[in-house]
């Protein structure tokens, strides 16, 4: 009777899971926000469920890769250029809200308020870590202002809205940026700032007092 050839062994990483795991444990981990032990999670979950949902998420990461870009229009991400919101007719195309991340124009959409388009920055101006303004997306924001046929629907930039973030780098980058618009004669404005709807003034920053301060409104 024939021995049984014994089963080739899977390679033991030397964290103790085969290989294939310890690769995508790996591959996990160095997703942002994402420590060890969560990353082992994702991990075995993958594992746990069936082949075709892990055939789903491959095939979900391989097109993200390949089919979204960035529209030549806003920067926005986007699987068609121009993106769906510089191409949507009912929206105020001389109105252009700058965010410095597509993830910040997401954010702000949800909110359903905006009607007008946008602009991606694509970061903010960082001198000490080499981010300059050609860096970014200014030029292209310039030459929407400046060329109407650069901007969406070919339309007119009449107003641009300065949404970057509320911090060192954020407000350096508007004013930047507002310092070059000006001279183009389009009306330059900012988010408001201050405090939010429903908080207490004991549990504000010290920062949004003092911006809630200094934007105060006249009642009559």
């Amino acid at each position: 009777m024939a021995t049984p050839r014994p089963k080739p062994q899977v390679p033991q990483a030397p964290g103790g899971h085969p290989e294939p795991v310890q690769r995508l444990v790996d591959a996990f981990a160095r997703l942002p926000g994402i420590g060890r032990r969560t990353a082992e999670r994702l991990a075995f979950h993958v594992l746990k469920g069936s082949k075709e949902e892990a055939a789903a998420l491959a095939q979900a990461i391989e097109q993200v890769k390949s089919q979204v870009r960035h529209c030549a229009v806003c920067f926005n991400l986007t699987d068609a250029s121009p993106c769906a919101i510089c191409g949507d007719v009912r929206r105020d195309a001389g109105t252009v809200m700058v965010v410095e991340q597509p993830k910040d124009l997401w954010i702000l959409e949800r909110t359903g308020v905006h009607r007008g388009v946008y602009h991606c920055l694509m970061g903010r101006l960082e001198p000490l870590d080499g981010v300059g303004p050609e860096t970014l997306t200014v030029r292209e924001l310039l030459e929407r202002v400046e060329h109407p046929e650069r901007n969406a629907r070919g339309e007119r930039v009449r107003e641009v809205i300065l949404a970057t973030n509320p911090d060192l780098e954020g407000d350096s980058t508007g004013l930047y940026l507002a310092d070059r618009l000006s001279k183009l004669g389009v009306t330059v404005s900012r988010l408001a700032r201050g405090l939010p709807a429903g908080s207490q003034i004991e549990f504000a920053h010290r920062g949004a007092l003092a911006d809630a301060i200094a934007g105060r409104r006249k009642l009559q």
